[in-house]
């Protein structure tokens, strides 16, 4: 991760930004944050589904910092299984999102270097596709497209136009249909106390 951290410093007068590995004193300003950039009803949607309860894949949840080091971006990839292939095995791949700059800093690159950042990690520790819902004039301009998912669906509503997927290796996909699931490391919560 330090080669890809180190190769994605961004300069913009007047300020520097850095991505960099989320960690968890980042928690609280990164739901501020997606609160702001997506407002109430972000937790409403079907991507949320895959991601409740699970941590994000080992390695690729991001953060981009300003030079006082607060959050003003963030990235998240999870592991989820995408649909199966024709032998009926789950296919391994990762779900992005979500992808948020804060308001105070949009237009100055940030939400590129991030998505950079996420797709040369996940290809980095060999993953095969990345899947998300987004828009497809901005995803596009990073390989994503409509037809690779075409014979994949989520959990629940989602614009058919709007489901990407990127291979990071070819064929990935191939073959690969039905339902995404969730297939990654469930969340661990502390043991309840009980009253005496």
């Amino acid at each position: 991760m330090a080669a890809v951290v180190d190769a994605m410093r961004a300069f913009f007068a007047p300020s520097t930004f850095v991505i960099d590995s989320e960690n968890p004193g980042d928690v609280v300003a990164r739901e501020n944050l997606l609160d702001r950039a997506m407002g109430p009803d972000r937790r409403r949607k079907s991507s949320e589904k895959l991601r409740r309860g699970r941590v994000p894949a080992e390695g690729l949840a991001l953060v981009a910092r300003d030079e006082d080091g607060h959050v003003i971006g963030t990235v998240r990839l999870w592991n989820v299984e995408a649909g199966v292939d024709p032998e009926g095995h789950g296919v391994p791949a990762l779900l992005l999102g979500p992808l948020a700059v804060d308001p105070a800093h949009e237009g100055r690159g940030i939400g590129g270097m991030l998505m950079r950042a996420a797709i040369q990690e996940a290809k980095s520790r060999g993953h095969g596709a990345i899947l998300l819902v987004g828009d497809a004039a901005y995803y596009e301009r990073f390989g994503f497209f409509a037809e690779r998912a075409q014979h994949l669906v989520m959990p629940g509503p989602f614009e058919r136009n709007r489901f990407l997927a990127l291979e990071l290796r070819g064929g990935w996909l191939d073959g690969a249909a039905g339902m995404l699931v969730a297939s990654g490391r469930k969340l661990a919560l502390p043991p309840l106390k009980r009253a005496a």
